[in-house]
């Protein structure tokens, strides 16, 4: 062989061998790290808008077997467990489809009285503080309506986040009393009448099924502008959403 057809030979597997390596690295990035996620419904607006791309940080609450793709039954449980907080927004396995990822956020940890009464939020008998805070019209085509009345709700916690309520008297608010289990989580979205959850048929969410918290949003297209539409992203970008921490 001469040197010529030898160095492009060699050339040619360092090229290999960078791609493997960079192909590595993505995979324990998102398996370990963080892992992208896209809001494909309009069930956690205000907060969370159709088009927000961001990360959901993995490592916040350790690994189950859903943290590995293709969820492999190498273990059961979490390890490096730590428990999430009322009001963190998570992403989890949906209980009876485990293989649907579903984004809400947590309302009732394990042992919680949860009830919705004419709208207002009980946990374990006391009213969740709710104030006006203006409206909301969504640029999504599925949108709940336009001057969507917004509101304020706080947690014991000094969790502060807004919701949306478009609809009075809708199934969602008026449930029974949810007794959370040990282990498991109960879960709402912020939209209330458009969000299915844990009032419904999401039902409790087991702490295995948890994959990670919501941390920051790194892109964000509106008018139900397709990733693939690059040629529309400088119109369509919502450019005050970039990089936004999600709360």
């Amino acid at each position: 062989m001469s040197d010529k057809a030898e160095k492009k030979q060699n050339a040619l597997w360092e090229n290999i061998k960078v791609i493997v390596q960079a192909l590595l690295l993505a995979m324990v990035i998102r398996t370990v790290l963080f892992q992208p996620f896209t809001i494909p419904s309009g069930s956690m607006m205000p907060t969370l808008l159709v088009g927000d791309y961001l990360f959901v940080n993995k490592f916040s609450y350790g690994y189950s077997k859903y943290s590995l793709p293709f969820s492999p039954n190498l273990f059961s449980g979490r390890i490096f467990a730590s428990e999430p907080e009322r009001g963190d927004i998570i992403v989890f396995r949906l209980p009876p489809n485990p293989e649907v990822d579903y984004i809400k956020r947590l309302v009732g940890l394990p042992g919680d009285r949860v009830q919705v009464t004419n709208g207002v939020l009980f946990i374990n008998g006391k009213p969740v503080p709710k104030q006006p805070d203006g409206t909301f019209t969504s640029d999504y085509r599925l949108d709940p309506g336009s001057d969507v009345p917004v509101f304020r709700e706080t947690f014991d916690n000094g969790v502060s986040f807004d919701t949306l309520d478009q609809v009075q008297d809708s199934r969602g608010d008026n449930t029974r009393e949810f007794v959370v289990p040990e282990g498991h989580y109960f879960f709402m979205g912020d939209n209330r009448d458009n969000s299915l959850d844990s009032r419904f048929d999401v039902g409790f969410v087991p702490a295995e099924n948890l994959i990670g918290r919501a941390s920051i949003i790194f892109f964000s297209l509106g008018n139900d502008t397709s990733f693939r539409e690059f040629w529309k992203w400088p119109a369509n970008m919502r450019w005050d959403r970039l990089f936004k921490v999600v709360e």
